[in-house]
Protein backbone atom coordinates (compact mmCIF):
# COMPACT_ATOMS: atom_id res chain seq x y z
CA UNK A 1 0.00 0.00 0.00
CA UNK A 2 1.17 3.52 -0.80
CA UNK A 3 2.17 5.56 1.96
CA UNK A 4 3.15 8.94 2.85
CA UNK A 5 5.40 10.54 5.91
CA UNK A 6 4.20 12.92 8.29
CA UNK A 7 6.82 14.64 9.82
CA UNK A 8 6.39 17.60 12.58
CA UNK A 9 8.87 18.83 15.40
CA UNK A 10 10.51 15.69 16.78
CA UNK A 11 7.56 13.27 15.41
CA UNK A 12 7.67 11.23 12.18
CA UNK A 13 4.94 7.98 11.41
CA UNK A 14 3.66 6.92 7.95
CA UNK A 15 0.58 6.53 6.83
CA UNK A 16 -1.93 4.93 4.06
CA UNK A 17 -2.43 7.56 1.45
CA UNK A 18 -5.97 6.40 1.73
CA UNK A 19 -6.17 8.58 4.91
CA UNK A 20 -6.32 12.13 4.59
CA UNK A 21 -4.18 14.54 6.46
CA UNK A 22 -6.49 17.03 7.93
CA UNK A 23 -5.69 20.47 9.73
CA UNK A 24 -5.32 19.71 13.52
CA UNK A 25 -7.72 20.97 15.58
CA UNK A 26 -5.64 23.35 17.85
CA UNK A 27 -8.42 25.59 19.09
CA UNK A 28 -10.25 23.25 20.70
CA UNK A 29 -6.55 21.07 21.47
CA UNK A 30 -3.50 22.95 21.45
CA UNK A 31 -1.54 19.99 22.27
CA UNK A 32 -3.14 18.07 19.09
CA UNK A 33 -0.25 17.20 16.22
CA UNK A 34 -1.70 15.94 13.57
CA UNK A 35 -5.51 14.38 12.79
CA UNK A 36 -5.92 12.04 10.08
CA UNK A 37 -9.40 10.62 8.74
CA UNK A 38 -10.28 7.92 6.71
CA UNK A 39 -14.25 8.29 5.22
CA UNK A 40 -16.89 9.03 7.50
CA UNK A 41 -15.58 6.44 10.36
CA UNK A 42 -12.34 6.87 11.38
CA UNK A 43 -10.81 9.50 12.84
CA UNK A 44 -7.38 9.63 14.12
CA UNK A 45 -5.80 12.51 16.69
CA UNK A 46 -2.46 12.34 17.70
CA UNK A 47 -1.28 14.98 20.74
CA UNK A 48 1.60 15.15 22.51
CA UNK A 49 2.95 17.20 25.78
CA UNK A 50 5.68 17.60 28.63
CA UNK A 51 4.19 14.96 31.54
CA UNK A 52 5.73 14.05 34.78
CA UNK A 53 3.56 10.70 35.00
CA UNK A 54 4.86 7.02 33.88
CA UNK A 55 3.15 4.25 31.88
CA UNK A 56 2.08 2.46 34.73
CA UNK A 57 -0.28 5.25 36.30
CA UNK A 58 -1.14 6.75 32.87
CA UNK A 59 -2.68 3.38 32.57
CA UNK A 60 -4.73 3.19 35.35
CA UNK A 61 -6.07 6.87 34.70
CA UNK A 62 -7.15 6.28 31.21
CA UNK A 63 -8.69 3.13 32.32
CA UNK A 64 -10.72 5.27 34.85
CA UNK A 65 -11.62 8.11 32.33
CA UNK A 66 -13.04 5.55 29.66
CA UNK A 67 -14.91 3.50 32.76
CA UNK A 68 -16.71 7.17 34.03
CA UNK A 69 -17.57 8.09 30.47
CA UNK A 70 -19.21 4.95 30.68
CA UNK A 71 -17.49 2.72 28.31
CA UNK A 72 -16.34 -0.58 28.24
CA UNK A 73 -12.70 -1.55 28.36
CA UNK A 74 -12.50 -4.39 26.14
CA UNK A 75 -8.31 -5.09 26.06
CA UNK A 76 -6.06 -2.62 28.05
CA UNK A 77 -2.35 -3.91 28.41
CA UNK A 78 1.50 -3.01 27.80
CA UNK A 79 3.26 -3.48 24.38
CA UNK A 80 6.48 -3.03 22.66
CA UNK A 81 5.58 -1.21 19.10
CA UNK A 82 7.97 0.95 17.20
CA UNK A 83 10.59 -0.07 19.62
CA UNK A 84 9.52 1.62 22.31
CA UNK A 85 7.16 0.23 25.37
CA UNK A 86 3.48 1.46 25.14
CA UNK A 87 0.00 0.98 26.25
CA UNK A 88 -2.95 -0.54 24.17
CA UNK A 89 -6.44 0.44 24.68
CA UNK A 90 -9.40 -1.02 23.22
CA UNK A 91 -13.09 0.14 24.62
CA UNK A 92 -16.61 0.46 23.01
CA UNK A 93 -18.61 3.88 23.98
CA UNK A 94 -22.23 4.47 23.77
CA UNK A 95 -23.82 7.76 23.30
CA UNK A 96 -27.12 8.80 22.30
CA UNK A 97 -26.15 9.43 18.87
CA UNK A 98 -23.28 6.95 18.18
CA UNK A 99 -21.83 3.85 19.08
CA UNK A 100 -17.99 3.50 18.68
CA UNK A 101 -14.38 1.87 19.36
CA UNK A 102 -11.42 3.58 20.63
CA UNK A 103 -8.12 2.55 20.13
CA UNK A 104 -5.35 4.09 22.01
CA UNK A 105 -1.37 3.59 22.22
CA UNK A 106 0.32 5.87 24.51
CA UNK A 107 4.23 6.22 24.60
CA UNK A 108 6.02 8.20 27.24
CA UNK A 109 9.47 8.93 25.90
CA UNK A 110 11.91 11.78 27.68
CA UNK A 111 9.54 13.16 29.73
CA UNK A 112 6.91 13.52 26.84
CA UNK A 113 3.36 11.98 26.27
CA UNK A 114 2.32 11.09 22.38
CA UNK A 115 -1.20 9.71 22.38
CA UNK A 116 -2.69 8.39 19.63
CA UNK A 117 -5.96 7.70 19.28
CA UNK A 118 -8.39 6.25 16.85
CA UNK A 119 -12.16 6.97 16.98
CA UNK A 120 -14.06 4.56 14.82
CA UNK A 121 -17.55 3.26 14.00
CA UNK A 122 -16.15 1.32 11.43
CA UNK A 123 -15.39 -2.31 12.36
CA UNK A 124 -13.89 -3.73 9.75
CA UNK A 125 -10.18 -4.85 10.50
CA UNK A 126 -8.40 -2.95 7.61
CA UNK A 127 -9.23 0.38 9.11
CA UNK A 128 -7.68 -1.12 12.53
CA UNK A 129 -4.89 -2.85 10.99
CA UNK A 130 -3.44 0.56 8.95
CA UNK A 131 -3.96 2.41 12.52
CA UNK A 132 -1.45 -0.25 14.41
CA UNK A 133 0.81 0.10 10.86
CA UNK A 134 0.97 3.88 11.36
CA UNK A 135 1.86 3.42 15.25
CA UNK A 136 4.10 0.59 14.10
CA UNK A 137 6.51 3.22 11.82
CA UNK A 138 5.93 6.01 14.86
CA UNK A 139 9.59 7.13 15.10
CA UNK A 140 11.06 10.28 17.28
CA UNK A 141 14.10 12.07 16.38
Amino acid sequence: METRIFNKGNVTFEYPVIWELENADTSNNPDCIATLSKDENNLLNLVAFPTHTNLNDYKLFMEDCICDDGGIILASDFVKIANMDAIRLHANIKSPQITFDIHTFVFIEDKNIYIFELRTADYSSSSISEFEDIISSFKLE
